[in-house]
């Protein structure tokens, strides 16, 4: 049994899962807490409070005046720190670890797609790396959400996207950043990608002009127009980061 200081290794991982499950979920019943006590052999009271801990340094929880469990350590703000200053490094080192504590393959863990990979060698490890990283991405924005769409609300996880809100080409230092991301539907999400619509610093919903010339079918009203200067519902935690929503409207929507 380890000592009840918890270690660099394990913090890792345990943020690993707080990323990946919402906020209202962390107790001692989520079969998912009772798993990863089993593999780092403490109680799933020692976990649970372990991710409030971390909860108490979340920014977006704190705006919420939401304080999380008190008396974290030196370590938990390390760990914090050390994902938002590098959120591509350190999900996959947590993912990593966690394939390790566990026996197995780190695509096995991060259920990773393995079609079309190369049997071995840099060109796969390099593949492996980024569709780890992209696994990591979406389930930390779809758990920020409660896997729910922040525009409608539709809560189907095969109909949702962690939608980029900086273009994964153009921004490598946060593609892995869940305040990059926004959780939409599938329609959505293609109209936030095509610059049909956006998201506004003050997270509103903005439909473009070339959508509105000259379009009036119900279908039209019922999937975007209706939306038009409505306000997101916003994530439990790691709230859309500004600047990024500032790209999009300056850089990708179609005003």
């Amino acid at each position: 049994m380890p000592s009840n200081k918890w270690t660099r290794e394990e913090l890792i991982i345990a943020f690993n899962l707080y990323c990946k499950i919402p906020f209202g979920k962390i107790h001692i019943h989520n079969p998912e807490i009772i798993s990863l006590a089993k593999i780092l052999g403490r109680t799933p009271s020692a976990v649970s409070w372990k991710l409030a801990n971390l909860a108490s340094l979340d920014p977006s929880l704190k705006k919420r005046n939401i304080a999380g469990a008190p008396h974290g350590s030196k370590l938990d703000a390390e760990v914090w720190n050390g994902f938002v200053g590098d959120w591509d490094r350190l999900a996959f080192e947590s993912e990593k670890l966690l394939a390790q504590r566990v026996g197995k393959q780190i695509e096995e863990v991060s259920e990773v797609d393995l079609f079309d990979l190369p049997k071995a060698g840099k060109e796969r490890e390099a593949i492996v790396r980024v569709r780890v990283n992209q696994s990591f991405f979406r389930k930390s924005v779809l758990a920020a959400y409660n896997f729910q769409c922040c525009i409608t609300g539709l809560e189907i996880p095969e109909l949702l996207n962690a939608s980029h809100i900086i273009p994964w080409s153009k921004d490598e230092e946060n593609r892995v950043n869940p305040r990059n991301g926004l959780c939409l539907n599938a329609i959505h999400d293609r109209a936030f990608d095509r610059g049909l619509m956006t998201i506004t610093p003050e997270f509103t919903v903005k439909i473009s002009k070339s959508v509105k010339t000259g379009r009036t079918s119900n279908a039209l009203q019922d999937f975007l127009l209706r939306f038009d200067g409505l306000e997101i519902n916003k994530p439990a935690r790691f709230l859309p980061d500004p600047k990024f929503l500032k790209y999009h409207n300056r850089n990708v929507f179609r005003a």
